[in-house]
């Protein structure tokens, strides 16, 4: 098997990449009312809309070392040399430290990769790797596609509110959006792995075609993937890959897909996010 590729629910990938590719993914946690669930496993992005919306305590949490040591076993065991385990960002949350806790402890070597990320720019990077691994590379040449393809993306993100993000302490350097600032319709980006705000728009729709605007400027005219991802908005975003489809002249996939409720849980309803992945 050679090198096997691990990484976390947030990365969001279609099951059928993970299947295709044997990816092996850790679940973060979400609690809603004191009941702790994983994130695509046992809770449905809708539930936990339907909390937010009601205002319900909502939070998140990293999976224990322990579930990252039985993915490793796991690689392991269905003949895996060795692991790279690729998550996100670690400004974000304590998820790769978890995965350092445990690769020290694996049966076989693991790389663990902090990807700066999250979503599908996260996804793509653990796609990168898994693909380097099946054209047979080593340890070190796939952690090394997986870090070059997580550097390479760009993630946009439109939200209805900074509220969420607030609450969630997540908001980091976009705190400069806070106050008077909390009725525009912020555009927001990764940066160095933390959110940081891009633009202030008055109205969703300006904001959403300035999403479009900025996604196809980054996109360029080089090859690449392209992932649209949403929290309870399948029409716009439906509406904004279809756009992206027409308008990027090297496109070489598109996903669309709805993030599950721990991203959900943190950007809140409406959120509409653009991953731009050039190929190598």
């Amino acid at each position: 098997m050679g090198v096997a590729i691990v990484t976390d629910s947030s990365a969001y990938l279609p099951s059928e990449l993970l299947s295709r590719y044997a990816i092996g993914v850790v679940p973060l946690q979400i609690i809603i009312g004191g009941k702790v669930r994983d994130d695509g496993v046992d809770i449905t992005s809708a539930d936990a809309a339907d909390a937010l919306r009601s205002w319900q305590p909502v939070s998140t949490s990293r999976p224990s070392p322990d579930r990252f040591a039985d993915a490793y076993k796991a690689a392991s065991g269905a003949g895996a040399d060795a692991v790279v385990s690729v998550h996100l960002s670690g400004d974000m949350s304590g998820t790769v430290e978890c995965a350092r806790m445990a690769a020290a402890e694996a049966p076989v070597p693991v790389r663990v990769v902090d990807s700066r990320t999250i979503g599908m720019s996260l996804g793509f990077a653990a796609l990168a790797g898994a693909v380097a691994a099946e054209a047979g590379g080593t340890l070190d040449e796939v952690a090394e596609a997986v870090r070059e393809r997580a550097e390479a993306s760009s993630a946009l993100f439109y939200v209805d509110t900074l509220e969420h993000l607030r609450r969630g302490g997540r908001i980091g350097a976009a705190a400069t959006l806070l106050g008077s600032a909390l009725m525009v319709k912020p555009l927001l980006n990764l940066a160095d792995g933390r959110i940081a705000p891009l633009e202030k728009v008055r109205t969703s729709a300006k904001a959403l075609s300035r999403l479009e605007e900025l996604a196809v400027s980054r996109a360029g005219t080089g090859s690449v993937d392209v992932a649209v991802q949403h929290v309870g908005s399948p029409a716009r975003a439906k509406g904004l890959a279809e756009s992206l489809r027409r308008r990027i002249p090297a496109l070489r996939t598109l996903h669309l897909g709805e993030v599950g409720p721990v991203i959900g849980a943190h950007v809140g309803p409406g959120m509409l996010g653009v991953a731009i992945s050039p190929c190598a």
